[in-house]
């Protein structure tokens, strides 16, 4: 990782994304140098070079665990980097992941 970071962060550089989104705890400590529980981190917007990241779930931690109410936190977390970017969210992608009522 120590290896890779600095091509990382020059195609950031080049990129400039307006948010990013760090799936799992690998990619999570990788940009945020700093020990990671996913579980605690994510949801919440941190800092990458004055861009916004959001950490999640790996994917294949979603293939594992079969829950939706686990496939609804990472559901929550695109929510929110849409909201970032000023996407529009329709009703149907809100309440997606929820059980019906």
């Amino acid at each position: 990782m120590a290896t890779c970071l600095p091509y990382l962060q020059e195609q950031i550089a080049i990129i400039r994304p307006k948010v990013m989104v760090a799936l799992g705890s690998t990619a999570i400590e990788g940009l945020l140098r700093t020990p990671v529980q996913v579980t605690r981190m994510r949801g919440q917007w941190f800092d990458f070079h004055s861009i916004p990241v959001m950490p999640t779930y790996h994917p294949a931690y979603l293939l594992r665990n079969e829950s939706m109410a686990e496939k609804r936190k990472v559901w929550e977390d695109m929510l929110a980097v849409m909201e970032k970017l000023e996407l529009p969210i329709s009703q149907k992608q809100r309440n997606f992941f929820l059980k019906p009522s």
